[in-house]
């Protein structure tokens, strides 16, 4: 399940703010590594549940770096 939408963040301290970008950089890194499993296995189901897992780790992870910009 992907973040759908940015969030509020202006309240946060500083270091929270680097907890953030440390929780999404670990969403891009889970989107590579699905995408990398989903181009190593031939059941369609399960290639395509893992594609869909890559691109939600991707959404979650845009969507945190924008709510703190």
């Amino acid at each position: 399940m992907a973040l759908k939408n940015t969030l509020n963040l202006n309240s946060l301290t500083q270091q929270e703010l680097n907890l953030v970008k440390e929780i999404a950089g670990e969403h891009l890194t889970m989107s590579t590594k699905f995408e990398l499993y989903s181009n190593q296995v031939q059941d369609q189901q399960f290639k395509q549940m893992l594609k869909q897992s890559s691109q939600d780790a991707k959404t979650t992870a845009t969507n945190l770096t924008n709510s703190i910009q």
